[in-house]
């Protein structure tokens, strides 16, 4: 096992910003989704809100709660130490290099979905019939701000990882023209 290459840590804006993606992803999200795993019609159009939670809406807000919980880890992992070289008490891969691409790649594919859906709901918000959402229209002024406080955290801080974990081109003054 080759020795993991030390990475500069992230600057503060990038930390801020995985920090908080995570607090979007976990105290922004789950909380008022949880509600409404449990049954709860809290801002919502009860007789609409019951039919689909009835036909499945239990599992998938469930189910919405656990991806957004692991995209909150995920958040923490592209600023913490742990996101380059796994720690001691994972099994098999402890102090191994993170590979690199999937976490990048990762990080550019959930920030520019949740953007894109942020935009979604802006214009489902006004350029729908209201009397057929489940939801009240009005939780889209906590929902918007809040997707995009994710989104752009989750941009700000993939991007630093990114960079941070680039490999390293050698400097010109150590090496000769000759190429030895």
């Amino acid at each position: 096992m080759s020795e993991p290459t030390e990475f500069r840590p992230p600057t503060r804006r990038a930390a801020a910003a995985g920090y908080i993606a995570c607090a979007s992803a976990t105290i922004g999200f789950i909380p008022l989704h949880m509600i409404w795993a449990f049954g709860s019609s809290l801002w919502t159009n009860e007789e609409r809100f019951r039919e689909w939670y009835a036909e499945g809406g239990a599992a998938y807000l469930h189910a919405l709660n656990g991806m957004a919980l692991l995209s909150g880890i995920f958040a923490l992992s592209l600023v913490r130490p742990w996101g380059t070289v796994f720690p001691r008490w994972v099994p098999l891969l402890a102090g191994r290099q993170v590979p690199r691409w999937p976490v990048v790649v990762l990080a550019g594919i959930l920030s520019v979905f949740l953007f894109l859906y942020t935009l979604w709901a802006i214009y489902a918000t006004f350029n729908s019939d209201t009397s057929e959402a489940i939801f009240s229209p009005w939780i889209v002024a906590y929902g918007i701000p809040q997707f995009l406080l994710w989104s752009v955290g989750l941009m700000v801080a993939g991007w630093s990882y990114y960079r941070r974990t680039a490999p390293r081109q050698p400097s010109s003054a150590t090496t000769s023209p000759s190429g030895d």
